[in-house]
């Protein structure tokens, strides 16, 4: 998953972010960078959602034959419960651009600790620290 976000970085045009050595933890161009990151992923996933509806407005028949219509049904059915996962996601991308425009992000929401440039390249809407993650992680498999 890391490394699909990674790519996700890297295929909107972003290089992973080299930190001058004497450079503060989320510095104006670090904030920058998370911002160009974030906004290219938003649109990248807004223009999905518009050729989603353009595809199902085009695309929407009315077949004679049950098995037709019924695999066309599955078909859009799938494709909205994509679109619906996509959208919760922007609405976590909203809530990073909102955190970054309030200088809050990239710091853990639990504990207060850097969450760190490589993890939020990896995971742009990360909110909590690995080690408050992982802690969490485990939580919940013992919940079940």
């Amino acid at each position: 998953m890391a490394e699909a976000r990674a790519q996700d970085a890297k295929a909107f045009g972003f290089e992973p972010y080299e930190a001058a050595s004497d450079e503060d933890y989320m510095s104006p161009e670090q904030e920058a960078h998370f911002r160009a990151i974030l906004q290219a992923w938003k649109r990248s996933l807004m223009e999905e959602v518009d050729r989603t509806v353009h595809h199902m407005q085009d695309e929407a028949t009315n077949f004679p034959d049950p098995n037709d219509r019924a695999t066309q049904e599955s078909e859009f059915s799938l494709e909205l419960r994509t679109r619906d996962r996509e959208r919760k996601l922007i609405k976590k991308i909203d809530e990073a651009l909102d955190r970054l425009d309030e200088h809050e992000y990239g710091y853990c929401d639990a504990c207060g600790v850097e969450i760190g440039i490589r993890r939020l390249e990896a995971r742009p809407t990360a909110t909590l620290c690995i080690d408050c993650k992982t802690l969490d992680e485990i939580r919940e498999r013992q919940r079940g």
